[in-house]
C-alpha cells in the first residue's frame, strides 16, 4: 500500500493562532453539547414507538447513537413489549432489526403474513435489511430475503423512482447495512443525508461536527502508533517487513469505532503491526531451520531463548515480547487482572500455526480445505485480535468466560475468523499463486471440488461467507456467555475484512487508501 505521510509532531503555531483554535474548539464543543441535549430530549419525550424506531435508526446511520445508549436501551425495553400495527411491515421489520442486533429476543415468524401481497417500498427495504440478521434455520427470513430482493430489483429498474427511494435501494442491494463497516457507512450516509430534501438540520449538524471530532481523536491515536513504531524501529531494521501503520489502525477503527475505546485501538494496532512482521518472516524471509528455532523460542516465552536466533529474529522476538508484556502490565494496572499467560499462549498458538503453513509449503503438502481454514483462522490474527479485545475492553469479564480465552476458542471467534480468512484469500489469491504458494482457499476449492474455473470457486466462497454470517447471527439470539461488546467486535471484524480485501472499481469497495483518507484524514465540510 502506498503510505500517506502523517506528521505526528507538527511545529507549534504562533500563540495567537493557537488561542483562536482553542476558542473555536470551545465554541464547537458548546454547540455540540446543545445539539446532543436537543436530541436527548427528543428521544425521551413525545415519540410514538414507530417514530422512535425511525429516529434511533437515523442516529445509528449517522454514527451518533453512541451518545444515547441509555435512552436507546429504554426504548428497546419498551419495544420488546410492544407489537407493531398489524399490517405495518416497516415498523415490524425495524423492530425486529433493532431488537435482534442488540441480542434481545424477537421471533422471525412475524414476517410470514407480509409475503403474500404487494408491499410498500419502505417496508420492503426494511424487510430486506432485517432478513440479513437471520440464522441458517430461520427459513422464513431466507424466504423474506428472496422475496424482498426480487421486489427491490424490480423497483431499481424503474426510471421514475425518486432518488430518496432509489439511493437506499441500490445501496442495500449492493451490500445490506448489517454487513457494512460502521464508521465508513456513517460517513457515506452523512453525505447522502445532506442531499435529502428535508433533513433534520440539527441532527445533520451534530453528525458532521461529531464525525470531525471523532476523526481528530483517531488522528491523535494514530500519531501515538506512529511514535511507537518509530521508537521501536522494527521495520527500519527489518527492511523486508511490511510497514502499514494506517492499515493496521484502520482495522482497529473498524472493530472498535466508539471513541471511548481509544486505548484498545492503540494497543491492538501495535499488535497487528507486529503480526504483519511475523507473517513476513514466516512467509517470505526466514528459512525453515531459523523458523523452527524461532517457534521453539516463542514456545518457551523466555528472553533467554533468543540467544540462538539470528539477529533479525532477536529484534522481532524482543518487539513481540516487550509489547505483549506492556499490554499485560496496562491491564494489570487498570483492572487488577494478570492476563500475560493468556496473551503468551495466544501468540504461541499463532506462531505454531505459521509454522504449520511453512512445513506444508516446504514438504510440498496440499492440505484439505478443512485443515487449511482451521489453521488459517489462527494465522489471520483473528484469535489474537479477539482475545486482546476481550481483555482490553475489560467489559463483562467473569471467572467463567475468561476461561474461553484459550484453545479451543469460542465458536464465534472461529466463525468471524473464517470470514476474515476467506475474504483475505479472495483478495490475495493471485499474489499467493504468483509466488508459487497454491495453499489458497480458491485453488484448494478448485482442486477438491473439481471446479472448472476460478470464478466458480469465488462464487462458492461467497456462498460460504453468506452461510457463515448466518452462523454468526446465531450468537445474537441471547445464548452466548460472552459480553455483547465482544460479540459486536466479532461482527465488526467480519465487516472490516470485506472492506480491507474486496476491491472493486466504481463501487462501495474501492481501495484501502481511499478508506484511510475518508475515515482518518478528510473532514466533512460544515
Amino acid at each position: 500500500m502506498e503510505r500517506r505521510e502523517f506528521h505526528a509532531n507538527s511545529s507549534l503555531k504562533p500563540s495567537i493562532t493557537s488561542e483562536k483554535k482553542r476558542k473555536a474548539r470551545r465554541e464547537s464543543t458548546s454547540t455540540m453539547e446543545e445539539l446532543k441535549e436537543k436530541t436527548r430530549i427528543a428521544l425521551q419525550k413525545g415519540l410514538d414507538p414507530t417514530a422512535a424506531m425511525k429516529f434511533i435508526d437515523t442516529l445509528q446511520w449517522l454514527g451518533i447513537s453512541y451518545h444515547y445508549e441509555e435512552e436507546i436501551d429504554v426504548w428497546l425495553e419498551k419495544l420488546q413489549h410492544w407489537n407493531a400495527p398489524e399490517h405495518d411491515l416497516q415498523a415490524t421489520a425495524l423492530r425486529f432489526r433493532l431488537l435482534r442486533q442488540n441480542s434481545r429476543p424477537v421471533n422471525s415468524d412475524i414476517f410470514t403474513k407480509f409475503m403474500v401481497r404487494k408491499q410498500d417500498k419502505e417496508g420492503l427495504l426494511c424487510l430486506y435489511e432485517a432478513s440479513y440478521l437471520g440464522t441458517s434455520d430461520e427459513y422464513i427470513l431466507s424466504k423474506a430475503m428472496t422475496f424482498a430482493e426480487k421486489e427491490l430489483k424490480l423497483m431499481a429498474r424503474s426510471t421514475t423512482l425518486p432518488r430518496h427511494f432509489s439511493w437506499p435501494i441500490s445501496r442495500a442491494l449492493e451490500l445490506p447495512r448489517h454487513l457494512r463497516m460502521e464508521r465508513l457507512e456513517s460517513r457515506l450516509y452523512i453525505d447522502e443525508y445532506s442531499n435529502q430534501s428535508h433533513p433534520n438540520d440539527h441532527l445533520l449538524k451534530l453528525a458532521k461536527s461529531d464525525y470531525n471530532h471523532v476523526q481528530s481523536l483517531y488522528q491523535m491515536e494514530l500519531a501515538e502508533v506512529f511514535r511507537w513504531l518509530k521508537h521501536l524501529g522494527l521495520t527500519d531494521k527489518l527492511s523486508f517487513a511490511r510497514n502499514r501503520p494506517m492499515e493496521c489502525f484502520l482495522w482497529t477503527v473498524g472493530i472498535f469505532p466508539h471513541p471511548k475505546y481509544f486505548s484498545v485501538r492503540i494497543e491492538m494496532a501495535k499488535s497487528i503491526a507486529i503480526l504483519l512482521v511475523l507473517d513476513d518472516i514466516f512467509d517470505t524471509y526466514g528459512n525453515i531451520e531459523e523458523l523452527s528455532l524461532f517457534t521453539q523460542a516463542i514456545q518457551r516465552w523466555d528472553l533467554n531463548a533468543i540467544e540462538e536466533l539470528p539477529e533479525y529474529m532477536k529484534i522481532c522476538y524482543m518487539a513481540l515480547y516487550n509489547t505483549t508484556n506492556e499490554i499485560a502490565y496496562h491491564v494489570l494496572k487498570e483492572q487488577g487482572r494478570n492476563i500475560l499467560p493468556y496473551l503468551a499462549k495466544m501468540w504461541i498458538d499463532t506462531i505454531e500455526a505459521f509454522m504449520v503453513e511453512v512445513e506444508w509449503f516446504n514438504n510440498g503438502h496440499t492440505p484439505c480445505i478443512e485443515d487449511y481454514l482451521r489453521n488459517g483462522i489462527t494465522t489471520s490474527g483473528s484469535y489474537m485480535a479477539l482475545v486482546l479485545s476481550f481483555f482490553l475492553t475489560g467489559e463483562g469479564i467473569n471467572e467463567q468466560n475468561v476461561k474461553y480465552m484459550a484453545k479451543p476458542y469460542p465458536k464465534i471467534f472461529s466463525i468471524s475468523g473464517e470470514i476474515l480468512r476467506l475474504w483475505d484469500d479472495l483478495g490475495t489469491a493471485k499474489e499467493e499463486k504468483d509466488r508459487g504458494d497454491n495453499s489458497s482457499v480458491v485453488t484448494l476449492l478448485m482442486k477438491e471440488n473439481k471446479l472448472a474455473s476460478e470464478d466458480e470457486a469465488r462464487e462458492h466462497i461467497m456462498e460460504l461467507i453468506q452461510n457463515l454470517w448466518k452462523d454468526l447471527n446465531r450468537e445474537l439470539l441471547g445464548s452466548s456467555k460472552l459480553p455483547l461488546t465482544l460479540i459486536n467486535a466479532c461482527f465488526n471484524m467480519s465487516r472490516t475484512s470485506q472492506v480491507i480485501y474486496q476491491h472493486q472499481e466504481d463501487s462501495y469497495f474501492s481501495s484501502v487508501d481511499k478508506f484511510v483518507d475518508i475515515i482518518l484524514f478528510d473532514p466533512i465540510k460544515i
